[in-house]
């Protein structure tokens, strides 16, 4: 605004004070308020308060604000004020280019030069559509540090006990009869509605006894506590029950401490304490939803881990619980049916599956037997699309069936100071099956490449036939399949064949390659899975639902995340921010391996991939020499031995 003038002014004064009045003297003041504002769709919205100062440090360093501060800031501002539909895209675009020159020379003196270069690319793009809602007005619960990567499990694992800004909460459904701390009294929390809005907070320092006696959280994030407070938070009440995502995450890590038998037992005896149930009084009137609430946890449990209940040990608990609970309240009686049949019908299912992969590996055995009867497996499917289709059948069926419990078994194998006994949980090998599915795979490849193949032309037109199924698995979103394809054809018998090579179309297999290539930790792959991840998130088509990963980096993310975080604190208690960053990646396997297969079955291919020949390693080094012979020294020694180690001994 513009200073006023001398007449300004007076005309001002006189307006206010009456004609005639006389100005002595005049101070003029100029303020200026400054706000930092952010521009949403051409709005400015003021930066204030701490979540603002947040919002501003993250785009100063570059990062992504937390999505709650962003939509509390947006609904302030009136723009999220109702539900909002948000589409995002992602595209990945990889361009290989091929330039090959030819000189000809003559007595030194280049006569003719010819370039051709080849251009090929690769585009996969995927998009999501999400409806963002208005929060609540609690600025006190979102998050205001941006160090911290924030999921829908809690915060980044670390092996550090927690100290900032943590507090203690008393658990909400034990009892602490006539007990006090401070002047807060600790008695049946059966009145709570939620355990996140009700429970009673209680500061503890570091040597209170009462720090084995509760959890610990930081915000509003459980970041830890002792293995018998962890199960009392599990135990259900009358008015309590433990969120989803609590049990998931418990039930699948506590394995590493507990076994599945023990920990049910556990939940019992305390259930059966603390509602008195013992007690020959005791009725239906008394437990409120207590019975409903334990059957409710049973089924849960039973639906996602339902290879647990192969234990006799674990059905003998579930057998006294549901005769305990349906006597109390004969209307569950129906749910406890429906819930057993269901268990019933999974674990037939999985004897079914088990006995499939008994007789595809004597049908293995016996067709190694005889070399002679080799297919070639462009006259069993002659479409590379079909191929991928059906290898994404056998992947999909194969993948449904590994328990989110075995990845944690996997580790209580390879960990011998783990206070459980792994042959006693193992109950499956559908993991270890899954593993031994990508190598028959890639030892087919191979063996199809060199098995009656002795003429080049033949062996380039199957090497060709591969990449384009593994370009098909790829589009399809089949990573396993795409990964096991490139690495039969990187095997050595294969890769060695320079003169096959050199006439074969390689700028699609180079782009494969690129995808997979698993320096900067698979970092091309990795971006590549996001896309596929966005693309299957917002897909309405079955057909783009469909998430194959490399299976065998996910067991390596796993097995590191859990070797790279401690379980248990220095302070004794179990480091449960590790246990949701378990669980979170586990879920996405589990989302991902629920995905129905929409590809038409064809079971001759099927049984053909399954069940078709494959040669061992030596014996495809020696078929592989039989096509080109060696051609240096190392190659010439590693012939001999092999015929040395074929040749039947006298």
């Amino acid at each position: 605004m513009a200073a006023l003038d001398d007449l300004q002014i007076r005309e001002t004064v006189e307006s206010l004070l009456g004609k005639g009045t006389q100005v002595l003297d005049v101070q003029k003041t100029t303020s200026v308020k400054e706000e930092e504002v952010v521009l949403v769709n051409g709005t400015p919205v003021v930066l204030s308060g701490p979540e603002g100062e947040t919002i501003k440090n993250c785009l100063m360093n570059g990062s992504v604000p937390p999505p709650e501060l962003l939509q509390q800031l947006l609904r302030r501002a009136g723009l999220l004020v109702t539900p909002v539909r948000v589409d995002s895209s992602l595209t990945v675009k990889t361009t290989t280019i091929n330039k090959d020159t030819v000189t000809v020379k003559r007595n030194g003196v280049v006569v003719d030069e010819r370039c051709k270069e080849v251009k090929e690319e690769d585009v996969l793009t995927s998009s999501a559509s999400d409806l963002w809602r208005a929060l609540p007005n609690d600025v006190e619960s979102l998050k205001l540090n941006c160090g911290v990567d924030p999921t829908i499990f809690g915060t980044v694992a670390s092996s550090a006990t927690p100290k900032d800004n943590v507090h203690r909460r008393s658990l909400p459904q034990t009892h602490q009869t006539g007990k006090t701390i401070g002047n807060i009294p600790c008695g049946s929390s059966d009145g709570m509605s939620s355990h996140n809005s009700s429970l009673e907070t209680v500061e503890s320092s570091e040597n209170s006894s009462e720090q084995d006696n509760s959890l610990v959280y930081r915000d509003t994030d459980l970041v830890s506590g002792s293995l018998e407070a962890l199960i009392q938070h599990l135990v259900p009440t009358t008015m309590y029950y433990p969120d989803r995502t609590y049990i998931f995450a418990f039930v699948l890590s506590s394995r590493l401490f507990i076994k599945p038998h023990a920990l049910l037992g556990e939940v019992i005896r305390l259930s059966w304490t603390q509602q008195k149930l013992n007690d020959p009084g005791v009725t239906k009137s008394n437990l409120g939803r207590f019975c409903y609430h334990l059957v409710q946890l049973l089924g849960e449990w039973m639906e996602t881990f339902p290879y647990d209940f192969r234990d006799e040990r674990v059905m003998a608990h579930v057998r006294n619980i549901t005769q305990r609970c349906v006597t109390l309240d004969p209307g569950l009686r129906r749910d406890v049916s429906t819930m057993l049949h269901n268990l019933l019908h999974k674990l037939t299912d999985l004897e079914k599956y088990e006995e499939f992969l008994e007789k595809t590996s004597i049908d293995t055995a016996a067709s190694i037997m005889d070399h002679g009867i080799v297919l070639d497996i462009t006259e069993v499917c002659g479409s590379p699309l079909e191929l991928a289709q059906n290898l994404t059948q056998i992947e999909l069926e194969r993948l449904s069936y590994i328990g989110p419990e075995e990845f944690v078994q996997a580790f209580a194998k390879e960990n011998p100071s783990i206070e459980t006994s792994f042959k006693d949980m193992k109950k499956t090998r559908n993991l270890e099956s899954y593993i031994q599915w990508f190598n028959r795979l890639s030892f087919m490849v191979a063996t199809q490449v060199l098995v009656q193949h002795q003429k080049k032309k033949q062996r380039v037109r199957l090497i060709e036939f591969w990449i384009e199924v593994a370009r098909e698995c790829f589009n399809i979103g089949n990573f396993n399949s795409l990964m096991a394809i490139i690495a039969g054809l990187n095997m050595s018998p294969v890769s060695r064949l320079k003169k096959t090579w050199s006439k074969v179309q390689t700028a699609q297999f180079s782009v494969l390659e690129h995808q997979m290539d698993p320096s900067s930790n698979f970092t091309s792959y990795r971006s590549t899975l996001k896309a596929a991840m966005w693309r299957s998130a917002g897909a309405t088509d079955e057909r783009q639902k469909i998430v194959i990963p490399f299976f065998s980096l996910l067991v390596k993310d796993l097995y590191f995340l859990n070797e790279g975080c401690a379980s248990r604190l220095s302070n004794g208690h179990i480091n449960f921010e590790k246990f949701w960053q378990l669980a979170k990646q586990v879920t996405e396997f589990m989302t991902w391996k629920q995905v129905a297969c929409p590809f038409e079955k064809d079971n001759q291919v099927l049984q053909f991939m399954q069940t078709g020949p494959i040669l061992s390693e030596n014996e495809l080094g020696l078929v592989s020499f039989d096509c080109e012979p060696p051609e240096n020294s190392m190659e010439k020694e590693r012939w001999k031995y092999l015929k040395s180690s074929s040749s039947p001994k006298s």
